[in-house]
């Protein structure tokens, strides 16, 4: 059976932790706590800021054990031709048709499109998700974009500068060209925000036809030779990586 990547000296909050672990919400959480029902390693805990390592300490609740919600940090290759959604009301694939049954609470941070292939984390570690999704956080995600024809160099400019597309400002943080021929060139994009079909509404409105869409990287964990509808746990490395983010 899958063992799942257990949580890696990250500290939270107990009554986060009470509610992540079905016991009560956090505000019942902290009525426990301050009625003295919450013990941390055999002591009683009234301070609503401790913290606990789910990984290490033991909390208990009314003398029973609680136990925590072990962390799951995954990467697939999702292959192009299905969705990141657990059911499709049209019939097609979905990417939890690549993954063990074990994996029943992930859920894909952010989303890649239909036709759209490469680096997808999936994880139940919601603050995570969130740290990875939010424009404010700046996540950086690296594509690989072949266009039909050749493209030189000045043609990437607008990429950067901004393009205005059906009244939405559509930028890319960089640019560059990995590669060109007469019948198609091979871009590289880094974007930090998640807006619908981004990357193919630019090539749109500058004339380029998509071929091909890899997402490469995301947040510094690379793609690398993971194949198309194949994944990986995480390494200690990457998920230590990724937690220290601010």
């Amino acid at each position: 059976m899958f063992a799942p990547v257990p949580l890696l000296c990250v500290m939270v909050r107990l009554q986060k932790f009470l509610a992540e672990a079905g016991v009560a919400s956090r505000r019942s959480g902290e009525q426990l706590m301050r009625d003295g029902r919450v013990a941390v390693n055999g002591r009683v805990i009234r301070e609503l800021g401790t913290k606990v390592d789910p990984a290490r300490d033991v909390v208990m609740v009314n003398g029973q054990v609680v136990r925590g919600l072990a962390r799951q940090y995954v990467a697939l290759h999702k292959p192009a031709g299905c969705v990141c959604s657990r059911q499709d009301e049209r019939g097609r694939p979905t990417i939890y048709e690549l993954l063990p049954p074990e994996w029943t609470n992930v859920q894909s941070v952010g989303r890649l499109d239909y036709d759209t292939e490469g680096l997808l984390l999936l994880t139940n570690d919601g603050e995570l998700a969130l740290r990875l999704t939010h424009p404010r956080y700046g996540a950086a995600k690296l594509y690989e974009v072949t266009v039909g024809g050749r493209v030189t160099p000045d043609q990437l400019g607008p990429f950067t500068r901004g393009i205005v597309h059906e009244g939405e400002q559509l930028r890319a943080r960089r640019a560059r060209l990995l590669s060109a021929t007469k019948s198609r060139s091979i871009i590289e994009l880094e974007l930090t925000e998640g807006k619908n079909r981004e990357i193919r509404r630019m090539c749109a409105a500058l004339g380029l036809t998509v071929e091909r869409l890899l997402r490469t990287q995301v947040a510094g964990i690379k793609l690398g030779g993971l194949r198309a509808g194949r994944w990986r746990k995480l390494t200690d490395t990457e998920i230590k990586s990724l937690l220290s983010k601010p």
